[in-house]
Formats: C-alpha cells, sequence, structure tokens
C-alpha cells in the first residue's frame, strides 16, 4: 500500500493551483482552499484533506490502492472532482458539490 503522506501534482486531476509566498497554518490554508472551491462549486463539501509539513491526512481511511495515498482514493470514490493544491503539495484540500437533496433530508 502507498504511503498516506505522499502525493504528486500528476496524481490529482486538474487541481487549482495556489502559490502563496510562505506557507500558511493548516487554518489559513482551508480557508484559502474553501475560497477557490467557492469558485468552482456553488456549495463545496470537503472530503479530504493533507498537511504536508505536520504529516497528517483526513480522513483516516484505509482503502486498497497501490497509485494513490488512501485519503485521495477516499475523497474520489466519493465524488471529489475539486482538488485545491496549496504551494506544491504542502497543502491538498479535495472537494465535492454538495448535493441539494442530502442538505433538504
Amino acid at each position: 500500500m502507498m504511503d498516506c503522506n505522499f502525493i504528486t501534482k500528476s496524481m490529482l486531476n486538474n487541481p487549482i493551483e495556489v502559490q502563496l509566498g510562505s506557507v500558511p497554518e493548516f487554518l489559513e490554508a482551508k480557508s484559502i482552499a474553501d475560497e477557490k472551491a467557492r469558485e468552482k462549486l456553488s456549495e463545496p463539501m470537503l472530503l479530504a484533506w493533507f498537511d504536508k509539513k505536520a504529516g497528517k491526512f483526513a480522513p483516516e481511511q484505509i482503502c486498497c490502492d497501490r497509485d494513490k495515498p488512501t485519503w485521495l482514493v477516499y475523497a474520489e470514490s466519493c465524488g471529489g472532482n475539486v482538488a485545491v493544491d496549496i504551494n506544491d503539495e504542502a497543502f491538498v484540500f479535495v472537494y465535492r458539490e454538495t448535493e441539494s437533496d442530502v442538505l433538504t433530508h
């Protein structure tokens, strides 16, 4: 199984790339990613994230895949189609559109 702390740009499907002068803290990076996702999706739902410096990711899923980290496999299998890549994979956030029927039930 692949190391979950290893990600390359080629693993991401057309990511929105954000380059900042310095590496932000997690909450600032998430806020930026949320804003970028809202440019593509009317109601983005965060499915997964990766923080290279901290060596953390969520969700902590165990999925079988040899080509991608498990958190990314999980996000893609749940419909994640918008990835925001901050500072060359220092942070990666994966979103999908929130389904309106999920919000009303």
